[in-house]
């Protein structure tokens, strides 16, 4: 249901993941488990791309007024996450938390936000990341968009209000192009759109004194049956850290015609050519 465009009422979709500046050393991964272990020295962080997000919701409030929502899916430990977006500028936050979202694959994730989202009720902006900075599939976004029947425009680095419509100009591989989109609508951005602000003390202290509610699968509608890792379509055979050891071998020779040529005969051994 749209609000209007003099007012916009923004719903922000955040995602917590690893630090990406973990030092190699830190990395670990379980390949029995198939996950990544997080190290205990290195606090996770918002997802890159979801930070340029939240920026934009908070640049589009101070232009036209309105309200923002944060919503992440995790453990409590996402409420840092959430505190952080409020510091940042942003109104409430809801934490979707329950043991059968675990494992939940990116249209998992979709169907739990999408459950949160109508009860949230009346929006004009749905705004994500355009992919996450731990897997980059950039799928949840646009499932969103699908499971609550939303027009979508993705990559964004511009968004203007015009009149009842926005007019949005999106990154492609080979240019850029401007699209035009009625709201209530999803958006997803990337990280040519803005420069995130860091949060201000006063900021801080405020989102400190706010409390975050806690909504499980029955408080948003969803059937646990279509979360969770059970119902994940995305299957991960094998999750392990690249070898990246080289040996380097020099070939001496008195020319370069001489070099060459026993070169192709090396390469040649090893069956490369």
């Amino acid at each position: 249901m749209q609000r209007g465009a003099e007012k916009l009422d923004i719903i922000v979709c955040v995602k917590q993941v690893l630090d990406h500046d973990i030092p190699p050393r830190d990395f670990k991964v379980d390949e029995e488990a198939k996950a990544v272990v997080p190290p205990s020295n290195v606090s996770p962080v918002i997802s890159n791309f979801d930070e340029y997000a939240v920026e934009e919701a908070i640049l589009l409030k101070e232009a036209h007024g309105g309200t923002i929502t944060v919503l992440t899916a995790g453990g409590d430990n996402a409420r840092d996450l959430l505190k952080k977006c409020m510091a940042m500028g942003c109104d409430e936050a809801v934490l979707l938390q329950d043991s059968a979202f675990e494992g939940s694959d990116p249209f998992g994730i979709a169907r739990i936000l999408a459950g949160a989202i109508r009860k949230i009720g009346a929006f004009d902006i749905i705004l994500c990341g355009r992919i996450s900075s731990d897997w980059s599939q950039g799928a949840t976004a646009l499932a969103l968009a699908e499971a609550l029947d939303l027009p979508s425009a993705s990559q964004l680095i511009k968004i203007d209000v015009n009149g009842e419509k926005l007019r949005c100009e999106r990154v492609l591989e080979d240019g850029e192009e401007i699209v035009d989109i009625s709201t209530p609508c999803l958006l997803t951005a990337s990280n040519e759109i803005n420069t995130p602000r860091l949060p201000s003390v006063k900021g801080i202290l405020m989102a400190s004194r706010k409390q975050i509610p806690v909504w499980a699968a029955g408080d948003i509608g969803v059937d646990a049956a279509t979360v969770g890792a059970g119902a994940a379509t995305l299957e991960l055979t094998r999750l392990y850290k690249p070898d990246l050891s080289t040996q380097c071998e020099f070939i001496e020779a008195d020319s370069l015609e001489e070099a060459a040529d026993k070169l192709g005969d090396r390469l040649r051994e090893d069956k490369i050519i």
